[in-house]
């Protein structure tokens, strides 16, 4: 067994690996559910491949037992697992496996070999959860054959570039996780729909402020100008509709009066809810 390292997350060959967050979490979660005496959890990756990338956007922990001189997997477990998860979500496919952990060990080879069979050039993914360099390094690996044909044969575990994708829905619980980096020990909600549209709009005039600010320099020579970022800005300019002031204020307020009554339609029904439950203990 072999393993290439790298400090940065640039890879050697091979596609690029996007993961969302909520990977992390059920990775995290059924690190902090294992058995007692368990060293690390294994689990089997979930979601798309295209021609450049592997996007992994679920997973499940798989049980397995090791020792030093062996290991096994409940693979039974894993099939009903997948086979389970295919019904709900018929486009996600296997895509390789995860482990917690820093290293990459002789069993890791043979788990491997495994997810082989059940998908072609399967990732690899570690996840160290017990913070040994300082932080939560996460790598992802594809395996090779390496050696002399008609001998013994190796494998090379080769790094593979990772990067972090998220829907607009994991973006909701991935905020309200950085407000309590700092203080751990505090609670922190949701915020409201109202809220979040202000905070959105308030970093869409932020944005805003940045661009023109940049504009604003090069028209002046303070900056050089860039012609990638002058294509952006065109292409972003194209895609705003042409609207007048009137039009637009007609529409956010109708959007807005819109959010209004979903709001007062959901706490209308909650109190209602709560209403009955007293009734039917009464």
């Amino acid at each position: 067994c072999l393993y290439l390292s790298h400090a940065d997350k640039m890879s050697v060959y091979g596609p690029v690996v996007k993961i969302h967050p909520v990977v992390l979490a059920s990775i995290g979660d059924s690190y902090e559910r294992r058995n007692e005496g368990a060293s690390r959890v294994i689990g089997t990756l979930l979601g798309t491949i295209d021609k450049h990338s592997v996007e992994v956007t679920n997973c499940f922990s798989v049980p397995h037992n090791e020792s030093e001189d062996e290991v096994a997997v409940d693979m039974e477990f894993a099939k009903n697992m997948y086979d389970l998860h295919k019904r709900v979500s018929p486009s996600e496919v296997i895509v390789g496996w995860y482990a917690t952990g820093f290293e990459i060990t002789e069993h890791s080879v043979l788990i491997h070999e495994y997810y082989s069979r059940e998908a072609t050039n399967p990732i690899h993914l570690t996840m160290d959860t017990a913070l040994q360099s300082g932080k939560m390094n996460i790598r992802a690996y594809v395996s090779a054959q390496m050696g002399v044909p008609g001998k013994t044969v190796g494998v090379m575990f080769t790094p593979l570039s990772v990067k972090y994708k998220y829907y607009d829905t994991e973006r909701i619980g991935v905020d309200l996780l950085q407000r309590t980096r700092d203080a751990p020990n505090t609670t922190n909600g949701l915020t409201s729909d109202l809220c979040q549209v202000g905070g959105a709009a308030g970093r869409v005039q932020d944005m805003l402020a940045t661009v023109l600010t940049y504009i604003e320099d090069v028209l002046s020579g303070k900056q050089m100008a860039d012609n990638s970022v002058g294509r952006y800005l065109m292409d972003l300019v194209n895609k705003v509709p042409k609207i007048t002031a009137e039009d637009f204020e007609t529409m956010l307020n109708s959007n807005i009066n819109d959010l209004l009554m979903v709001t007062y339609l959901s706490n209308l029904t909650q109190a209602q809810i709560a209403l009955n439950e007293k009734i039917v203990v009464l």
